[in-house]
């Protein structure tokens, strides 16, 4: 694993922070402009910003998050595989940014292109997506945060005969 400064790594982790929140911010903003609509806000004005939200700033942050984070985990001793609370966040975040790019994202332009016309089923979609993604990132962040589960038993190094002795006092 190759090892960076500290002042490298603690950029790293400001930037994954950064665009993590950036993340987050505009997830909260596609989720308030999904709810708008369905109280009564006029779907010709809102579904082209959420468009637009969604292309020029969601779509992108989310891209950014990943590629920061794996780069911030094979920078550091926190390793990708390593422990199961980071290879728990990849999957998340991996799987988020898939839906992200090949599913909302078209969603948005569509509700963006047809605005009132959209269908009611659509409308509750691009409510119920934000909602799942933002609680997704809330459980990312928990992770980030207690860290739990420890190492993957594949991941710890081998026990010398020296530290079973230790262990049994």
């Amino acid at each position: 694993m190759p090892r960076i400064r500290p002042t490298t790594r603690k950029a790293l982790l400001t930037l994954h922070l950064v665009t993590s929140l950036g993340w987050l911010g505009a997830d909260l903003v596609l989720l308030t402009l999904g709810i708008a609509v369905q109280r009564g806000a006029d779907p010709a004005v809102v579904y082209p910003v959420t468009a637009l939200v969604g292309t020029v700033l969601f779509a992108p942050l989310s891209v950014l998050v990943w590629l920061i984070g794996v780069a911030s985990s094979l920078l550091t001793p926190w390793g990708l595989l390593r422990h199961r609370w980071v290879l728990v966040k990849l999957v998340l975040t991996t799987v988020m940014v898939g839906l992200v790019l090949f599913l909302l994202t078209p969603n948005l332009r569509h509700a963006g292109a047809v605005g009132a016309a959209l269908p009611a089923r659509d409308r509750a979609d691009l409510v119920i997506a934000p909602a799942v993604s933002t609680s997704l990132m809330i459980i990312a962040t928990v992770l980030s945060t207690y860290k739990p589960w420890g190492r993957r038993p594949a991941a710890r190094p081998a026990r010398t005969s020296r530290d079973r002795a230790v262990a049994k006092k």
